[in-house]
């Protein structure tokens, strides 16, 4: 699946967090930056050391007026428990079906341990207030990845 262009509006989605609340992507424009954040699954290694540091930058964030979405194939059930679990501070939705990533190309072919399947690509998308995309990072380094997110905001936006 293609990435969306940077430039145009960042595709619309509504789903639900970890409390079962329905996150629209459109809920935040006008008003803050948003990274949209794709991550394979809740409560493994790597997704708890992004996970974290994300969390521990929490007041950065909110100092140059930016929300954290995080999106996974996970229920909104095990997205509390993760939540719960290492004290997260941001918004965790549920894309169980996968239509968000679909429309991200968040979705596709990967390798692990010789075996090939389709799940989810660690990927980042970094919309503007204007609801704009104004940044895609394709490869995310997990212990990173906050920071890489945060120094591209506080400088380009």
């Amino acid at each position: 699946m293609a990435l969306p262009k940077i430039g145009n509006l960042a595709p619309a989605f509504t789903l639900l967090d970890q409390k079962g609340k329905k996150v629209s992507l459109k809920d935040f424009r006008d008003k803050y930056n948003v990274v949209v954040y794709f991550y394979p699954k809740a409560m493994t290694p790597g997704c708890t050391v992004q996970a974290g540091g994300i969390r521990d930058y929490k007041k950065q964030f909110a100092k140059i007026k930016t929300v954290v979405l995080a999106l996974s194939p996970d229920s909104p059930e095990r997205l509390q428990r993760f939540a719960d679990r290492d004290s997260l501070n941001f918004t965790l939705l549920s894309d169980e079906d996968h239509k968000v990533a679909d429309k991200y190309g968040s979705w596709g072919p990967k390798k692990f341990m010789g075996k090939e399947y389709d799940g989810i690509l660690r990927q980042t998308f970094i919309v503007g207030k204007d609801g704009k995309l104004k940044q895609i990072m394709p490869k995310v380094k997990t212990k990173t990845h906050h920071e890489d997110v945060y120094n591209y905001i506080k400088e380009n936006l």
